[in-house]
């Protein structure tokens, strides 16, 4: 798969260890920014991430920022998007299994990097069960083409 993974100051140590993960994981890693700890708005990350993704050009989308919070709210603005907040790894399968989440959110300020791997990895492996779940995931869907 190919991975679009972004975060703001904050998150930035994060990405750097979890993008190794990602091709160790034998994934592609497509690095939307940020390039420091530098103070930046995490918005422009999580709307780079989830435009990859919605476009195509990414499989799936990671975000790290302090929480996750900040960028799963922003990317789930770009319709398509259904990022997650993962805190350890029953969440990460659940946001797959019943929500069909196409971008992680972890935040580095919460979550231990070696959390957020182990997480990812569960996350990247399952699969959306569909079945009753696809009826609910479609519901999301409607909601955002009503806007």
């Amino acid at each position: 798969m190919k991975i679009a993974i972004g975060a703001d100051h904050a998150g930035f140590a994060a990405k750097e260890e979890i993008k190794t993960v990602i091709k160790a994981l034998g994934h592609a890693v497509i690095d939307q920014g940020t390039t420091g700890e530098a103070s930046v708005d995490y918005p422009d990350f999580a709307e780079k991430v989830a435009r990859a993704v919605v476009s195509g050009e990414a499989d799936r989308g990671v975000l790290l920022c302090g929480t996750g919070i900040g960028m799963s709210i922003a990317a789930n603005k770009v319709q398509g998007i259904r990022a997650a907040v993962i805190s350890d790894e029953k969440t990460a399968a659940l946001s797959r299994q019943h929500n069909d989440a196409n971008i992680f959110c972890a935040g580095s300020r919460v979550t231990p990097v070696v959390k957020i791997a182990e997480s990812l990895k569960v996350w990247l492996e399952t699969p959306f069960e569909g079945g009753r779940h696809q009826n609910r995931v479609g519901k999301i869907s409607a909601i955002e083409k009503s806007r």
